[in-house]
């Protein structure tokens, strides 16, 4: 919800040269009450909302979806036909794509860790960064492709998790192992949270101004390659993303 308000207050600002199409979700209205209020999110910024619940999917066909990916794509693309989107974002939709729908749609996602970071959930990617004893970490957006987390990456952003401000919550690891700290106290550890949240923090600014460059051509998805205008990608962000955050307050 926030990542679409953002985007939405950008583009009626004149900060974002874009117009989104549709919102597609994979639960239809009744499944759950934070779904639902996102549908009605979507529906009073006046967008076409498009669901296929892949919970019924799983009923009807009495299979998940992860056991055949490209029938229950196939449904999405089919409900999808009439629009042409330029771009996907995959903002909370964590389904596994098959290749036909990578095929149909250039997406893009933002994944909670550095391009050279740890893969999987964001509390796998948390849980290896105490693991290594990182000194930094990260957010990235990267194009999507039925390989999970492994599409080239667009841009990304980072920033330190040692250091003064981190002092304290790593003093209070010292010794012990990733394997008790899961134990006890798990994903209350104070560090833990700590990472998440300077993470979620710089989650929405970084997509923003990844959607900027993409609008103003600084970057181009050609297939499934990322193509910088001036520079190598990925493009870090950093400036611009601590900038909105300045901005929020």
């Amino acid at each position: 919800m926030g990542m679409l308000r953002t985007t939405v207050e950008a583009m009626r600002a004149g900060d974002l040269d874009a117009q989104i199409e549709f919102v597609f979700s994979n639960r239809e209205l009744g499944e759950a009450e934070g779904s639902d209020r996102y549908f009605q999110q979507v529906r009073d910024y006046g967008i076409p909302l498009v669901c296929c619940s892949s919970r019924r999917f799983r009923k009807e066909h009495g299979t998940r979806v992860s056991e055949d990916r490209e029938a229950f794509d196939r449904e999405v693309v089919a409900l999808l036909e009439e629009f042409q989107p330029d771009l996907c974002v995959m903002a909370g939709y964590m389904l596994i794509l098959s290749p036909l729908l990578c095929n149909r749609f250039s997406l893009i996602n933002l994944h909670p860790a550095l391009p050279d970071g740890p893969a999987g959930t964001w509390q796998q990617v948390i849980w290896d960064l105490i693991a290594q004893r990182a000194p930094a970490s990260g957010a990235m957006v990267h194009l999507v492709t039925e390989i999970v987390d492994d599409g080239p990456p667009l841009s990304y952003v980072r920033f330190p998790i040692q250091g003064n401000e981190f002092n304290a919550e790593w003093d209070e690891v010292e010794s012990k192992t990733v394997e008790q700290l899961q134990q006890d106290p798990g994903e209350q550890l104070a560090l833990f949270n700590r990472i998440r949240q300077e993470g979620v923090r710089r989650e929405r600014p970084l997509l923003l101004e990844t959607l900027k460059a993409l609008a103003n051509n600084r970057l181009r998805i050609e297939g499934r390659s990322v193509i910088a205008d001036s520079e190598e990608p990925p493009l870090c962000l950093n400036d611009q993303v601590e900038l909105g955050l300045e901005n929020q307050g």
